[in-house]
Order: structure tokens, then C-alpha cells, then sequence
């Protein structure tokens, strides 16, 4: 059998090279290209039709999410798993909602790396539990309207009530109505757990 033609995109030389040393002992798998950012690796995709694209989220002239959305415009079977250092589940549904079939952090063992890779060749999702937890949690968190949201930003950073209504120009009583919702949508029972929620699920990188 034939190995699995993988391309990687990451801005980091080291973690390039470390995925491509690793991969390298892998009979099954045989790296074709490799990208330092997101440009490069829709080109590179576009010259090498890899089985499988391995994509940094966060990189110099195009992101991950961005080249995902190109690859995918041109070819909308491409298999591409998004590996990142990021937790926040915001970036995970970005990416899936882009096209990705997997979220792999960069701690994660070799033999997650070698089954996702198995996995989104066959043209499957790929989603490890930790992951999938994320994603349920952000189905509470999406219930925000954008006033919301944007609340929660300014509580975030630590306003009181009147200085939210000040910035967002309307009335006291309408932030504390607005609060409250918060609360009871986060399921959290304070300001500071409030932000500490929005923080850790990345509601917060929206802005």
C-alpha cells in the first residue's frame, strides 16, 4: 500500500522539523511538502494534492482558518487537520466550521498524531474527547447574542456596571439585565468566574 501523502504548514522551524523527523519514521506516511506559512501552503497544496494537509492556526500572511477556507474552495474533499497550540474552543469551531476533519494539540502523543492522520485520510472526522467537550460547551456559549458578547468583553475587562453602560452607551439598569443573562447562559455565578469562563472557552478572541 501506497503511504499517505501529508504536507505541513507551521511557522515554527523546529516544530517543522520535529513533525517531519517523526513522520519520517512512520512507514505509512511520506511528507511532500512542507510550509512556513499560510500562503505557501495553499500554493504548496495546490502543487502537491497531499492525502492529508496538517495546519498551524496561527500563521504569518494567511492563517490557518483563512488557508483552510481557501483550500477547501478549490478543492472541497481536501482533508486537513488543524495542530495547534491554541485550547480555545472558538478556534476549534472556526476551524471545523471552515472545513477542517481534526484538532490535534501539539503535546499530543505520536500514536493520537498517526490515528488522526489514518482517520481524516479515510475521509473521517477526527475529534479527540477533550475536544469534543469544547464543542458541547460552546453550544451554551453560542446562545450570546453579540450585545452579549460584547458585554462580556467589558466585564472581562474588569468595568463596573456604569462604566459598560458609559462605553456602550445605554442605561445602567440595561447592562445589569444583560449581566444577569450572562451569568445564567455561562451557568456561573460571579463577574470573575464569568470572565474566567469566557477566557478558558475563548469568547474573548472574538474581538
Amino acid at each position: 500500500m501506497d503511504p499517505i501523502t501529508i504536507l505541513i504548514a507551521d511557522d515554527h522551524p523546529l516544530i517543522l522539523a520535529g513533525l517531519t523527523a517523526l513522520l519520517a519514521t512512520m512507514p505509512e506516511f511520506r511528507v511532500v511538502a512542507q510550509a512556513s506559512d499560510g500562503l505557501q501552503a495553499v500554493a504548496l497544496y495546490r502543487q502537491h494534492r497531499p492525502q492529508v494537509a496538517i495546519l498551524d492556526l496561527s500563521m504569518p500572511g494567511l492563517n490557518g482558518v483563512d488557508a483552510i477556507e481557501q483550500i477547501r474552495a478549490e478543492d472541497a474533499s481536501a482533508s486537513i487537520v488543524i495542530l495547534t497550540t491554541y485550547q480555545g474552543d472558538e478556534d476549534v469551531y472556526r476551524g471545523l466550521r471552515a472545513g477542517a476533519k481534526a484538532y490535534l494539540l501539539k503535546d499530543g502523543e505520536p500514536a493520537q498524531l498517526a490515528d488522526c492522520l489514518r482517520t481524516v485520510a479515510s475521509g473521517q472526522l477526527y475529534l479527540p474527547a477533550a475536544v469534543a467537550v469544547k464543542l458541547a460547551e460552546r453550544q451554551a456559549s453560542s446562545q450570546l447574542s453579540r450585545r452579549e458578547l460584547d458585554i462580556l468583553a467589558h466585564l472581562a475587562s474588569g468595568k463596573s456596571n456604569k462604566m459598560i453602560a458609559r462605553s456602550a452607551d445605554i442605561e445602567v439598569g440595561t447592562v445589569k439585565f444583560h449581566v444577569n443573562n450572562i451569568l445564567a447562559k455561562l451557568n456561573v455565578a460571579s463577574r470573575t468566574e464569568a470572565a474566567t469562563v469566557a477566557a478558558r472557552r475563548g469568547l474573548l478572541s472574538v474581538f
